[in-house]
């Protein structure tokens, strides 16, 4: 099946209806991902229809729970979830963080290929990045626990911005290990088509 097939069976399984222009940009990216993978290495997972699985769907399902127009993806490697995100939700601007000049490079060619100019690829450390205003979200999948996330981001949502963890299995101490100031708002199961394994949507906010 190509990926344009299996991306549609996978949408159609989740509920969530795209247009034309936006599968071919998902698609797109995988094509990319697969390309540059070989001399980058941006991820273990090799096989497109699995990138679909496990990059795609698993960023996009979170859309539905994001609220507001500006985001950060903090630690966004090659683009996850911040490029899927900004390819099905068009109206609102992405700032894709991450401290390795490669990953860099290829979003900013991701940004020119595919056309997204509500994605903006910046080189920093999370916890030198500066943005006068704040985002009305701060998003990530790449930390190992929601203590660092809020430590090294505490500083990055706007004044009713939220914190959004894609988290794979929650553990109970780090819920009640957050640092001092911080609340969960909502811990929702995401329910991701044929992929294995749990994942979860952790929101969190400023008290």
């Amino acid at each position: 099946m190509d990926l344009l097939s299996k991306l549609t069976q996978l949408l159609a399984k989740a509920n969530i209806s795209l247009t034309e222009q936006q599968k071919q940009q998902l698609v797109g990216y995988v094509e990319m991902l697969v390309k540059w993978n070989k001399a980058y290495n941006l991820t273990s997972v090799r096989e497109p229809q699995q990138m679909l699985i496990r990059h795609i769907m698993d960023s996009i399902v979170v859309n539905d729970h994001l609220s507001g127009t500006t985001f950060i993806d903090v630690g966004t490697g090659p683009g996850l979830p911040g490029v899927p995100l900004a390819i099905v939700r068009p109206n609102a601007h992405f700032v894709l963080l991450d401290s390795l000049g490669k990953r860099i490079r290829f979003l900013k060619q991701v940004q020119h290929e595919l056309g997204l100019n509500n994605i903006e690829p910046v080189q920093s450390r999370v916890e030198e990045y500066q943005q006068e205003n704040g985002f009305d979200g701060v998003i990530s999948r790449a930390f190992a626990s929601l203590n660092d996330m809020l430590s090294w981001c505490h500083h990055l949502p706007s004044s009713n911005g939220k914190f959004y963890a894609l988290k794979g299995v929650i553990r109970g101490e780090e819920i009640t290990e957050l640092p001092e100031g911080f609340i969960v708002e909502s811990i929702t199961e995401l329910k991701i088509p044929e992929l294995d394994g749990q994942r979860h949507l952790v929101k969190l906010s400023i008290k």
